[in-house]
């Protein structure tokens, strides 16, 4: 569908255009089959506005908060919880869920109003404590993790941009669990997803990443609705872009409808049905017109509508809404009607339990794998390196990886893997098991992801699956460009996801490429993100544990049971076999993300710690000083902060300060373990374009050169 037809029909006020086609799945049409009802409209309204009531006075009471995108999206709102939405409230992790996404983070009360008055366990007191210390509504949505357990928050969102991404994840998971477990005569997994995002979320990059990726793959089951209010923070959206993003969407390859009032709630109604119904390969993006802060006058449709400014017209725009002078009111017949939306919902979970029930009888093997999915039950790391043989080996870690992650997949039937146009180089191909995606040989069962030139797409992209709850991904890309993804890589460890990242190319040893290339400064600023475990493994048999950790996050091994991401920096360049202590006790070391490599055999007179290719010098290095001393391998430095003390004591006995510490990369974290009496073998300055081996020489990266440190 072009978008030119669809304004036109919509701007002459023909809603009815919007007739639910054929292709319609039976429940959606069911559950819209009193969308012209006068009555049904007229309670949408009343809820529109008792929506915005809920905003207004969260706000005030916070005295702090955004009421621009709550109250001029309300309608927005009204239309998905209130007529087009799947949802079940009393199982608000259904599988078969719709699912929606607020990308435009900051507008969070819009969410929490919408799901109380839906029938999520959000209660009132809950709404009024927006923005409070320990409730359920804090200031930008949280998916539950540790710290928030709110319901029917389907991703973490704020940093802007990020929400349309993570929409595309879930329409990627969606896509594949159709794929993988329905079968010809069960249709378990037909759900749709709905982000909302404004000006601001389009214009960060993210947005267009991700979009693009969304078309190719013909994801026709994602909706994005566009808060078009031409507005942003600072200034009116016009003072800093002039695109037309009707034509930007139809570009991607978007169906685009455009609402030329994005508070008609037949308009948009239509609009939601026809994109729900229209599967033809494309995802639909609606451009709703909408004013900002709509129902406080002195700011509604400015810039200033956009935050709290607005909070001193609050009484007055309440009575003028037709409010009572009650706060927080929601009437009777609201709740009413909302009742009604999920007793049509419930009928329709019902039947789905009954097709699952059906469906399980009959597909025994799919359904041990998609519950163990579910409730994140898995083999232990101890187990599945039982499944990786051991093998000794000098060859590039990520070389190691290249194989190891087919045992991993082996071990994880649900587990995926994708690279930003690098697999050739990342190694991180699951042989055997496909591509994602729509033409070219693709198939949406296939396990391996083509993200192009995209991390930062990649990034939201590989949270949106994890929030979907069934797939564990991972991707892939040079370590340098880590960068691009950054702010993704933050989101997962705030929201406590199991994504794990393959960084290859992992320091100056990446040579010739020159210091674009070279990460000195990488390791550390990912290391430094709480939640967050970087896996630096040294040679074959510590990348087999660390591979089996980024899916386990600490199962095994007497380590703390954890959740968060994992990063696996590996190497370019080959790395010696290490024979310091036996394969098994250098895996089961990895586990607790350091162990002694090399015991003193006389008194301990100094301890060496490295990382990575870095252990290799420090094993041959030892062998030079003595038999006091003693190498530690650290591949991993939060893992081995979780430790006991009693461990940790172990490792790095007190009663030695002579220690020295040697990585390929910025010195800074090292002096944590090694005390400021000791020091720090690293590289605290950019690299240069030469061989590998000739940078690891010229900047000290070698045996020869620890040795000379240690005496």
């Amino acid at each position: 569908m072009k978008f030119s037809a669809v304004v036109l029909a919509l701007a002459l006020g023909a809603a009815t255009a919007f007739v639910p086609s054929t292709r319609m799945p039976r429940a959606a049409v069911k559950m819209s089959a009193t969308a012209a009802a006068p009555a049904v409209e007229s309670a949408l309204a009343t809820a529109a506005n008792e929506a915005r009531g809920l905003a207004m006075d969260s706000i005030a009471a916070a005295a702090s908060g955004h009421l621009g995108l709550p109250l001029g999206a309300a309608e927005i709102g009204a239309v998905l919880w209130g007529q087009s939405m799947m949802y079940n409230p009393d199982e608000p992790t259904w599988p078969n869920r719709d699912r929606f996404v607020l990308s435009a983070g900051h507008g969070s009360m819009f969410l929490y109003s919408w799901l109380h008055m839906a029938g999520y366990d959000i209660p009132m007191e809950e709404v009024k404590n927006f923005r409070q210390w320990h409730s359920q509504t804090p200031g930008h949505p949280e998916f539950p993790n540790s710290e928030h357990t709110t319901p029917g928050i389907e991703a973490t969102t704020g940093p802007l941009g990020a929400g349309i991404g993570n929409a595309v994840g879930l329409a990627v998971s969606e896509k594949m669990a159709a794929a993988t477990f329905n079968t010809e005569d069960h249709k378990i997994f037909d759900h749709h997803v709905y982000a909302l995002c404004g000006d601001g979320c389009l214009q960060e990059g993210v947005s267009a990443e991700a979009m693009s990726f969304a078309a190719h793959e013909k994801l026709d089951n994602l909706i994005l609705l566009f808060d078009s209010n031409d507005v942003t923070l600072d200034k009116m959206a016009e003072f800093t872009q002039s695109e037309d993003h009707a034509q930007r969407f139809d570009a991607y390859g978007w169906d685009v409808i455009t609402l030329t009032d994005g508070h008609d709630l037949k308009a948009i109604h239509a609009a939601v049905e026809e994109a729900k119904s229209n599967n033809n390969g494309k995802p639909t993006a609606i451009i709703c017109k909408t004013i900002i802060g709509k129902g406080i006058d002195e700011v509604a449709g400015t810039n200033a509508a956009h935050g709290e400014a607005g909070v001193e017209f609050v009484d007055g725009a309440r009575k003028s809404l037709g409010l009572p002078d009650e706060k927080w009111h929601v009437s009777d017949d609201t709740y009413s009607f909302m009742k009604e939306k999920q007793a049509a919902n419930k009928a329709v979970y019902d039947e789905w339990t009954e097709t699952y029930a059906a469906w399980k009888a009959a597909n025994g093997d799919k359904a041990t794998i998609l519950e163990d999915a579910l409730a994140k039950k898995r083999k232990s790391a101890a187990e599945i390196m039982d499944m990786i043989p051991m093998k000794e080996t000098d060859e590039a870690t990520r070389a190691s990886g290249s194989t190891i992650i087919n045992q991993v997949s082996d071990a994880l039937p649900t587990y995926v893997s994708g690279s930003a146009d690098l697999h050739g180089s990342n190694k991180n191909y699951i042989k055997g098991a496909g591509d994602f995606g729509s033409g070219f040989g693709k198939s949406y069962s296939g396990k391996n992801f083509y993200y192009g030139i995209r991390e930062h797409g990649m990034g939201v992209i590989m949270n949106g699956i994890s929030y979907g709850g069934i797939f564990t991904p991972s991707g892939a890309t040079f370590l340098v460009f880590a960068d691009y993804m950054r702010a993704t890589m933050r989101i997962a460890a705030l929201a406590e996801l199991p994504v794990s990242y393959i960084l290859t190319h992992d320091s100056i040893g990446v040579g010739e490429d020159g210091p674009t290339h070279q990460p000195v400064e990488t390791v550390s600023g990912l290391r430094v993100f709480p939640n967050m475990d970087v896996m630096r493994p040294a040679d074959y048999e510590e990348t087999a544990a660390a591979y089996a950790y980024s899916i386990t996050k600490g199962m095994a091994c007497g380590t703390v049971q954890t959740t968060g991401p994992v990063s696996l920096i590996l190497t370019r360049q080959n790395v010696k076999y290490l024979t310091g202590v036996s394969p098994q006790e250098r895996r089961d070391g990895t586990m607790k993300g350091a162990y002694t490599l090399v015991k003193e055999t006389a008194d301990l007179e100094r301890i060496i710690i490295a990382a990575g290719s870095e252990v290799q010098f420090a094993e041959a290095a030892a062998k030079e000083l003595g038999a006091g001393t003693r190498v530690v391998s650290m591949p991993c430095m939060s893992l081995f902060d979780k430790q006991s003390a009693e461990y940790k004591e172990s490792v790095l006995p007190s009663s030695c300060a002579n220690r020295v510490a040697m990585e390929a990369g910025v010195s800074g974290l090292w002096y944590k373990y090694v005390g400021l009496q000791g020091k720090v073998v690293g590289v605290d300055r950019f690299g240069f374009s030469a061989p590998g081996d000739i940078t690891f020489r010229e900047l000290g990266m070698t045996t020869e050169n620890l040795i000379a440190e240690c005496q």
